[in-house]
This record gives C-alpha cells, sequence and structure tokens, in this order.
C-alpha cells in the first residue's frame, strides 16, 4: 500500500454503500455508486477523474497551489471489489489501493483506515474524504474549495466542506459557521454542528445566512486525525489498527482481518470526532453539490422537458407533469400523472410519490425480510470474468445467457447436481473438459457432465457469448467446487 508521498493530497474515496433508496436499479452488489445515474460515467468514476492528477494540477488556481492530488485510496466492501477495480481501469486510474471491508463499519472506520494506511508512509499528508455517490457540477469550484481547506488542514484543522443551502433542506444535517480563520481565507472556525432540524428551523437557517449543508467530505491532516481520534474514538482506531496489522494482500486489493474489523463500533466521523474536537474548521462552498441519495435528487439535477419532467430511456409521457421516469430495457408510457417517480427495470417496476422518494428503503427492507433476490441482484450478475443473466428457470433446468470478456476465464471447477450445456453464440471457447483442451466456435456447442472438471475462457479479443443450459436436481450458485482460480475465489 505504498504511495507517492511527495504529493500533498490524497483523495480517500468511500464506497461501501448500498444506495437502497434507488432501488430498484441500485441493488447490493450492484449498488449505487458503479451506476451511470449522473453522466454516461458511474458514480465512482466521475469522483475519481474529479481528483485525477490531470484535474488537480490545475487545482484552486490562484487560490491554492498545495491542492495537487495524489492516487486515489479507494475503500469499498469486499463484494465490489473487482467492479471498483475495473471500472477504474476504465478510466485511467490506478489508485495507491483498494482496501475491502468485510462488513460495512460507517465513515468513522474508513476514515481511521485510510488515516493508518497513509500516515505508514507520510504522516504529513492530507487525505481528501469523498464518498462516491455525490455529484459536483462546478468542478472549478470545487478545487478552488480544496485549495482553501488545504491550507486551514496544513495548519492542523479538521475540515469539512459546507454547501451553501439553497432551500431549506429537512434531509441533510447543518453546520453554523463562527470566526474567520486568520491562516485560511475562506475557512471559518465552526460554531456548532446541527442535526436534521424541522421545516420551519431549516427556514431559520436559510434566512440567517451562517448556516451550511454538511456535504460529508472532509479533508484531514493524517496525522491530526489519527491524534483527535485517539482521544475521541480509540476504540474504533484501535479495531482499524488491528484489522491493518492482522490483513493481507489479495492481488490488487488489501483485505481487512474481518475479526479485527467487526470489533470497530459503527459511527460516523461526524459523531466520532467532528462534533467532538475543537479544532473542526468549515469551508462554505457552491460546487453545485448534490447528495445522490433518492430518485427525487436526479429529479432535482436532471434536464427537464417544457412540463418539468426528467425521463431517461425508452419513454413516452402524455399529461405528464414534474415526474422523474427512467427506463432501463422496456418502452414506458406515462400518462396523467404529476410528481411521480417512475423506475422500470429487467424485473422490477417502482411507482412513487416524488415527495416520498425516501420511503423506498422501506420497500428494500421487506424484500430483505422476505429473503427475495430483488434487494441483492439484478438478473445480470457481473463477475471478474464477465457476467450472467437467467434467460429462464424451469422444474430441474435453467437457461443462462454468459459474457466472458476478451482474455479472461471462469475458475477450474465442478458440480456436483448438474450438467451444462454450452452454445457459442458470438465469439470463439477454449473449454477445458477433463484432461482435454477443446476450441468451440460460433453455432458449436458442447457438454460437461455431472461431476467432470472443466473451465471456460475467451482467448479472443472480442467478448465471446455463450447460452448455457443447466440440467440437474440441483441449480445453485453454490454448488460450485473451485479448483483453481485465477481471481483468488478458491
Amino acid at each position: 500500500m505504498n504511495g507517492n508521498s511527495a504529493q500533498k493530497i490524497v483523495p480517500v474515496l468511500l464506497s461501501g454503500g448500498t444506495g437502497s433508496r434507488l432501488w430498484p436499479l441500485s441493488r447490493e452488489l450492484y449498488p449505487k455508486q458503479f451506476l451511470p445515474l449522473c453522466s454516461d460515467r458511474t458514480m465512482l468514476q466521475d469522483t475519481a477523474l474529479r481528483v485525477s492528477a490531470q484535474s488537480g494540477s490545475q487545482a484552486a488556481a490562484g487560490a491554492a497551489a498545495e491542492a495537487v492530488f495524489a492516487a486515489p485510496l479507494v475503500i469499498c466492501n469486499q463484494e465490489h471489489r473487482f467492479l471498483a477495480a475495473e471500472q477504474l481501469r476504465q478510466s485511467r486510474c490506478t489508485p495507491r489501493g483498494i482496501v475491502l471491508e468485510p462488513a460495512g463499519r460507517n465513515t468513522a472506520a474508513a476514515c481511521a483506515l485510510a488515516a493508518l494506511a497513509v500516515a505508514a508512509d507520510d504522516p504529513d499528508a492530507l487525505l481528501l474524504i469523498l464518498p462516491a455517490d455525490h455529484e459536483i457540477r462546478d468542478a472549478e469550484a470545487f478545487r478552488r474549495a480544496v485549495g482553501i481547506a488545504a491550507r486551514a488542514a496544513q495548519a492542523g484543522r479538521l475540515v469539512t466542506f459546507g454547501i451553501a443551502p439553497t432551500r431549506p433542506e429537512t434531509g441533510y444535517g447543518y453546520i453554523r459557521r463562527g470566526h474567520s480563520m486568520d491562516e485560511a481565507d475562506g475557512a471559518y472556525n465552526v460554531a456548532a454542528f446541527v442535526e436534521k432540524p424541522s421545516l420551519e428551523v431549516a427556514e431559520r437557517y436559510l434566512a440567517e445566512g451562517t448556516y451550511a449543508w454538511n456535504s460529508g467530505m472532509f479533508l484531514f491532516p493524517a496525522s491530526r486525525l489519527l491524534a483527535e481520534m485517539e482521544r475521541h474514538a480509540p476504540a474504533v482506531l484501535a479495531a482499524c489498527r488491528e484489522a491493518l496489522e492482522q490483513g493481507s494482500k489479495d492481488l490488487d486489493f488489501f483485505r481487512l482481518d474481518a475479526a479485527a474489523f467487526a470489533k470497530a463500533p459503527s459511527i460516523s466521523i461526524d459523531y466520532a470526532v467532528m462534533e467532538r474536537t475543537d479544532r473542526a474548521a468549515v469551508v462554505p462552498c457552491e460546487i453545485g453539490w448534490t447528495d445522490v441519495g433518492a430518485w427525487s435528487a436526479l429529479w432535482d439535477v436532471g434536464k427537464k422537458d417544457g412540463e418539468g419532467n426528467v425521463i431517461v430511456g425508452d419513454v413516452l409521457l402524455e399529461g405528464a407533469r414534474d415526474c422523474y421516469v427512467r427506463s432501463e430495457n422496456h418502452l414506458t408510457a406515462v400518462v396523467g400523472v404529476e410528481n411521480a417517480v417512475v423506475v422500470v427495470v429487467d424485473d422490477a417496476v417502482l411507482v412513487a410519490d416524488r415527495s416520498q422518494a425516501q420511503d423506498v428503503k422501506r420497500i428494500v427492507d421487506r424484500l430483505k425480510a422476505e429473503g427475495r433476490s430483488e434487494s441483492v441482484s439484478h438478473r445480470r450478475v457481473h463477475r471478474p470474468w464477465g457476467s450472467y443473466q437467467s434467460l429462464h428457470t424451469g422444474d430441474r433446468f435453467q437457461v443462462k445467457s454468459l459474457t466472458i470478456a476478451p482474455g479472461s476465464r471462469l475458475s477450474l471447477q465442478k458440480h456436483h447436481h448438474r450438467a451444462e450445456h454450452w452454445v457459442v453464440v458470438n465469439g470463439t471457447a477454449l473449454v477445458t473438459r477433463g484432461e482435454e483442451q477443446v476450441m468451440v466456435y460460433e453455432n458449436q456447442s458442447i457438454y460437461i457432465p455431472i461431476g467432470t472438471v472443466h473451465r471456460l475462457e475467451n482467448p479472443g479479443k472480442v467478448p465471446l457469448t455463450i447460452i448455457e443450459v443447466q440440467s440437474g436436481s440441483y441449480l445453485g450458485e453454490d454448488d460450485i467446487v473451485r479448483l483453481e482460480d485465477v481471481y483468488g475465489r478458491n
């Protein structure tokens, strides 16, 4: 986990959430930060590019020459490791490291992990904590704010970014700023952190002009954050230190020790440190920021038609007003409704009043309680070698479509309860079946009997697509005995 200590600011991309309020598009195994919600790139990619070396070299022109970005450190759920790595690769972003959390422990633990990892190489480095699910439309203003925050952090302060409120929002926490800092023009001492207010109180905050939304983005000196966590959140710090010390390298990832990390209290960095320290500072800024926490937020930032509708995909509207309608694969027609959210994907449809978009999480909770797969994954399931999609399931058989990326291979494996028939519909497959290796071309097929050791790989330069017909007494994904796996899953 060594990095370039010559550069001052290490972006830390927090990519551990599940985005349940953006169901049915966001799922547990494919959450919102890996989706292209606000641009053609995913939210993780947009966040990484926002703090790329190229953007950092121009940071805060006239404000702070120190706002130069190092390679980012990514902290994500271990189930999302290949998604994160592949999306960063597509963006030509080489991270400092990807730390895998075996379970979610909120932002205090994530910040502690980042500070410990980076301080081992450079205690004076500055950490820029960025959730990977925020939309920032004014990149230049963002870089200027980072430049101001960097000066405050170099003076030993723990800096948060306060968003200038545009409405009396009751869904965000607020920060009341105090006196300006002598060391950093544009930064202020924090007078108070305020919980999510009532509408009446939020209207007063907006009128007073000294309050800002708490963005959840921070800039800390690594050594100072560790000192403050030792004072205010020692249990979090101790668990994270042990999890790193007992952790291990796994391919391009770093796996935390699960038992040690489980000891960390699940608490936000706001509660653990920022509300307790006497070193908190805030940089008020107007950067076009949105916390993409619900479908209503995507309506807020989306391009609207003459009737106030935001549409994505194959959508027809008639007499609709102020709606957000998104269709991933189907023609979707909406007639005579107002203030609605309509989201259509392969296996689910959501219809909600836009004012109640936060309550989508209740549907996800019910799906989980009923053990339904729609809360966990889409029909198309992503794997490090590509993806598969279930096309049809019947009594003792299942039909899937598999797409294998060029140069990729599945594990060497066998099944105790099912046989498989593979038909190549695009590309060329190299199949290991027992002791033999067979090339299978388009419109050709091959049969894998129950219990036979086998592997499927794509030796070509184009994606390989096959139709897989499984037959047998049990067809679950847990009937896989991996004998060898380049992705370390056996």
